[in-house]
């Protein structure tokens, strides 16, 4: 068995392995990461050696905290880093570069078919009828986007979106509200298959699918990284949120997506959006308008270049092909647009 685990800033971590018996036999452990002293490296895949089959991540790195040299340094890895590497390699889990993955940007379009294509389009990967694929968004209109979870009056200053002509659309995802305008906001999606993700846990997952972004943000002078759960954060302030969504059928998907914030009317933003004290507090500042801190200021690129980077770093990566929504997808999502997206049974969903 085979498993690869990227560590979220860090380096690639490989495991080689057999199941006997219900133990881990023959554990290799290998990878671009950095390690001293020389002989901690052999006590990587001792301490695996005879660990119970069925031992979360967590406990196979309680393993090799207690075996490694007394002063060992580890840069790049983490011994929670091979633990997610053993469980990706006993639950088969596939790697970003085993996919073809199709790019889908079009033209813009209102704020709940974008609500919709992203459940279409998971759908669809999750059925095996199309490739792993990235979509990003192009706004026809602002709006205002809650979670699937979230209070409708609780998160929404209803008053203000009607006075900016702003739309409330939920999305199927849980997560927090966002405030975008075109422009000024870069939404993307990914819908990948369920192996993608496979010997994650939840948090997990959002780190190891923003890998790119942070590569990406870097090529263009940013010091940006995770911070749980689905945050992106730089020097300057948090630039962008992740939701994700497990879909079920065939062989499953997950839709992982993320705004971030290229520009932002702060004050419109105040003024449509209901943002409590307590949600500040817990991310260290008073005020909302310094919540985010937008890409155009800190990269001092278009819009439109900063997006042509990051495909050009996924490109690199994984590569990644241009294609499109079939006539099928678009009429499906067209009809969930109309029917469940724009209806305010669902917007309404939580009152």
């Amino acid at each position: 068995m085979h498993g690869e685990y990227k560590v979220p800033g860090g380096k690639l971590v490989v495991v080689d392995l057999e199941v006997e018996d219900g133990v881990l036999r023959h554990v290799r452990v290998a990878g671009d990461f950095f390690l001293e002293p020389d002989e901690a490296f052999d006590a990587l895949s001792h301490a695996l050696e005879g660990a119970p089959a069925d031992t979360d991540a967590a406990g196979l790195a309680a393993r090799i905290d207690a075996a490694l040299p007394a002063g060992s340094v580890l840069y790049g890895l983490t011994s929670e880093g091979v633990g997610v590497a053993v469980r990706r390699a006993l639950a088969h889990a596939t790697d970003w570069t085993d996919y073809d993955w199709q790019l889908i940007h079009e033209a813009p379009q209102s704020p709940a078919l974008l609500m919709a294509l992203d459940e279409v389009l998971t759908e669809e990967v999750a059925a095996g009828r199309r490739p792993p694929t990235l979509r990003v968004w192009e706004w026809e209109s602002p709006a205002v986007v809650i979670g699937s979870f979230q209070s409708l009056r609780n998160e929404v200053d209803q008053e203000g979106t009607e006075r900016h002509g702003v739309q409330v659309v939920r999305r199927i995802s849980g997560g927090g509200a966002m405030f975008c305008e075109p422009g000024n906001a870069i939404t993307y999606s990914l819908s990948v298959p369920d192996s993608l993700v496979q010997g994650l846990s939840f948090a997990d997952s959002y780190a190891y699918l923003d890998d790119w972004v942070l590569e990406a943000l870097g090529d263009m002078g940013i010091n940006a990284w995770y911070q749980p759960l689905n945050d992106i954060a730089t020097d300057a302030g948090k630039v962008a949120g992740a939701a994700q969504k497990r879909v079920a059928g065939g062989h499953g998907a997950v839709l992982h997506h993320v705004t971030m914030s290229y520009d932002i009317d702060a004050q419109k933003m105040v003024e449509v959006l209901r943002i409590g004290r307590e949600k500040l507090s817990d991310k260290g500042t008073r005020s909302a308008k310094k919540r985010v801190d937008p890409l155009r200021r800190q990269t001092g690129l278009p819009r439109e270049a900063v997006i042509e980077r990051m495909l050009d770093s996924f490109r690199a990566r994984y590569g990644l092909t241009a294609g499109k929504a079939t006539d099928e997808e678009m009429a499906r999502a067209r009809e969930l647009a109309r029917t469940k997206f724009s209806s305010p049974e669902w917007t309404a969903r939580v009152p």
